[in-house]
């Protein structure tokens, strides 16, 4: 006699597998890596210093 299947497990099984294999596609296609996302923050905060140095004065210093 055959081997019983749960058909249950069996369908759960395939459906996690198919949704590994969307989740490692969208990892590739939209991920970013480390040295990425670290040299975005670098540049961001480079750009606010900048920003900042090039203010006339600040909102402290103004007399209401």
């Amino acid at each position: 006699m055959g081997d019983l299947i749960n058909l249950r497990r069996a369908r759960k099984s395939k459906l996690r597998t198919e949704k590994d294999a969307q989740a490692s596609e969208n990892r590739a296609k939209f991920g970013r890596t480390l040295s990425q996302i670290k040299q975005q923050a670098t540049l961001a905060e480079r750009n606010n210093k900048s920003l900042d140095g090039h203010l006339l004065s600040s909102s402290k210093d103004k007399p209401e």
